[in-house]
């Protein structure tokens, strides 16, 4: 299954492309905290030059919808349904968090630590709170929550998560410490951010759907675009 995949939810941009079985052929990821809308497009059409796909050869487009930064999230999204549009492909999203568990249960699998593992992904949602998903298997348990730290450690009690990860982990891991009720939480990949690497081999695993995918905010924007103006340039 030939798959283009890409995020920008949060400070990085990504792309991959990948073939059957979910082999990655093509990869970029860029830390930034801004130029996501300049950079996306143009690290596309490396990755797909790279890894010599026609757009005709894609069956699926992959794209994280969110948690994440309200103009990230948006970017990524409206590339993906223009992409997806143009060149009539289906269009499969995931969570930023869930892309983040599959690298997470990659590295456990690596140490061969069991699938088993509970996973929770805590990741800095800035005024004091986190976005948080709970996994068990590859596997999300809920949807994504933007929780304080006091509400994210109640949460990760009650999951019996064993490994916690992400820019947040080590703010509820902290308001969980006084009562943990004697559940050993491990902490790990602090400065962990979505990699389209793993979103394209997690997106043979979703199912495509006639629903429109949509940005995944949790929480209203800061502020909104000026009339007549885009943060996206055009996709070709």
């Amino acid at each position: 299954m030939n798959i283009l995949a890409f995020d920008t939810c949060f400070d990085a941009c990504s792309a991959a492309a990948s073939r059957a079985g979910g082999k990655t052929v093509a990869a970029r990821f860029e830390p930034m905290a801004t130029g996501h809308a300049e950079r996306l497009v143009p690290m596309i059409a490396e990755v797909m030059q790279e890894a010599g796909f026609e757009f005709s050869e894609l069956e699926r487009i992959a794209v994280t919808n969110g948690p994440g930064t309200f103009t990230g999230t948006r970017i990524g999204v409206a590339a993906a349904r223009s992409l997806a549009l143009a060149a009539a492909k289906p269009l499969v999203a995931a969570t930023s968090l869930w892309v983040m568990a599959e690298e997470v249960a990659d590295t456990l699998a690596a140490n061969g630590e069991t699938t088993a593992t509970d996973i929770m992904i805590a990741t800095d949602a800035r005024r004091s709170e986190v976005y948080v998903q709970h996994f068990s298997q590859r596997k999300p348990l809920g949807e994504p929550a933007l929780l304080d730290a006091t509400a994210a450690a109640r949460l990760l009690r009650e999951s019996r998560a064993c490994v916690l990860a992400g820019s947040g982990a080590e703010a509820v891991a902290a308001a969980a410490a006084e009562d943990r009720s004697g559940l050993a939480v491990r902490l790990i990949a602090p400065h962990l951010l979505p990699d389209a690497r793993f979103l394209a081999r997690l997106a043979t695993r979703l199912e495509v759907t006639d629903c429109t995918v949509a940005p995944l905010y949790l929480r209203p924007a800061d502020a909104k675009p000026q009339a007549g103006h885009s943060n996206l340039r055009a996709v070709p």
